[in-house]
C-alpha cells in the first residue's frame, strides 16, 4: 500500500486538529505536519515534502491562494486541496486557477476528504459536488465564449475526452465511456492539459465549461 504524506493547513486549531484526527485514522495516509497559516505552510512544505496538502484559503499573514501559487513553483509540486468555510465562485476559481486540483468545503461530508487525498495523489483532482453544480449553474448563465486556438488543436477523441473530465468522470470513467483503456486516457489528459497550456485537470474543467463543451443540462 502506497501511504500518501499529507500536509494539513488551517489558523483554526480545531479545524486543523479536527482533519488531523480523521484523515490520521486511514491506514494510507500519514498526517506529517499541520501548519498555521501561509509562511508557516510553505515552510513545512519544503522540509518535509508532502504528496498533498490540504489548505484553508483564509488564513493569516498569507492568504491560502498566494500560499497554492508558491506551493505549485516547489520541485517536485506538492498536490493541493483547497479548503473554505464559503463556497464563493471568486474562492473556487481563484484555487482552481492557482493551481489547486481540488476543492472542498469544511462541511463536506467526512468521507470525501480521504477520497480527495487520494485522487489527489493519483493525479485526479475532485472537486465537492456542492462546489461543482455552482460552478456550473454559473457558466450556464453565461454565453459560451468563442473556441480558442489552442482549443482548436485538440483532437476529435482529445475533444470527447475533455468533454468527459467535465461531467467529473474519473479516468476509470472516462475509459469505460469510451471504451478505451485508463492508460490511454491518461495520455489523452497529459496532451490537453500540454495543448491548453494547463496544469491541472481542474483548469481543464473550467475551460470546457467556457467554451460550451458542456452545458448545465448535461449535469
Amino acid at each position: 500500500m502506497t501511504t500518501i504524506r499529507l500536509l494539513i493547513a488551517d489558523d483554526q486549531p480545531a479545524t486543523r486538529d479536527g482533519l488531523r484526527d480523521l484523515l490520521s485514522s486511514q491506514p494510507d495516509i500519514d498526517v506529517i505536519g499541520a501548519a498555521t497559516d501561509g509562511p508557516d505552510l510553505l515552510d513545512l512544505a519544503r522540509y518535509r515534502r508532502p504528496d498533498v496538502v490540504l489548505t484553508d484559503i483564509r488564513m493569516p499573514r498569507m492568504d491560502g491562494l498566494a500560499a497554492i501559487r508558491e506551493l505549485a513553483a516547489l520541485e517536485p509540486a506538492p498536490a493541493v486541496i483547497a479548503l473554505t468555510t464559503f463556497d464563493i465562485d471568486e474562492y473556487v476559481f481563484g484555487a482552481l486557477q492557482a493551481g489547486a486540483v481540488g476543492f472542498l468545503l469544511k462541511n463536506s461530508d467526512p468521507g470525501l476528504f480521504a477520497d480527495a487525498i487520494r485522487a489527489a495523489h493519483a493525479g485526479q483532482g475532485l472537486i465537492d459536488p456542492q462546489v461543482t453544480r455552482r460552478v456550473v449553474r454559473r457558466f450556464a448563465a453565461t454565453s459560451p465564449r468563442p473556441p480558442t486556438p489552442e482549443m482548436s488543436t485538440l483532437t476529435p477523441r482529445e475533444t470527447q475526452v475533455l468533454r468527459c473530465l467535465a461531467q467529473g468522470m474519473t479516468n476509470h470513467g472516462i475509459a469505460q465511456n469510451l471504451s478505451i483503456t485508463t492508460g490511454t486516457v491518461k495520455i489523452h489528459v497529459a496532451r490537453i492539459l500540454t495543448k491548453l497550456n494547463l496544469t491541472t485537470r481542474a483548469q481543464a474543467i473550467i475551460q470546457a465549461h467556457r467554451h460550451g463543451l458542456i452545458t448545465w443540462h448535461d449535469h
